[in-house]
């Protein structure tokens, strides 16, 4: 299984409508992939790793799929509807990461 990971670093001044990611893009992500997306999770960062410090991301989601095969098969077709929706709840550049998962559901 992999996991794919969409992080929203926390920028000053960046836009980031965590109501509208959790209630229409992601559904909108997961309607698109069907099947290829096993399930996935939203993340809204609280704080950074030491008492204090700002959070690094503002929110995230991780995309759970069978592989990055299964990953691209589902989102390549919608890629284009899916990133355009991103202008309507931020202003921010997503960081991406893929990682095999080792330990997890």
């Amino acid at each position: 299984m992999i996991k794919v990971s969409v992080m929203y670093p926390n920028t000053p001044g960046g836009r980031f409508d965590h109501d509208y990611y959790r209630d229409k893009h992601m559904p909108l992500v997961k309607a698109r992939m069907g099947d290829a997306c096993k399930s996935y999770t939203v993340d809204k960062g609280l704080a950074g790793g030491a008492p204090g410090a700002p959070l690094t991301y503002v929110g995230m989601c991780h995309i759970f799929c069978d592989s990055i095969e299964a990953f691209q098969a589902g989102f390549g077709p919608h890629a284009q509807e899916i990133m355009a929706d991103i202008p309507n709840y931020t202003d921010q550049t997503p960081v991406i990461q893929i990682s095999e998962v080792v330990v997890g559901p």
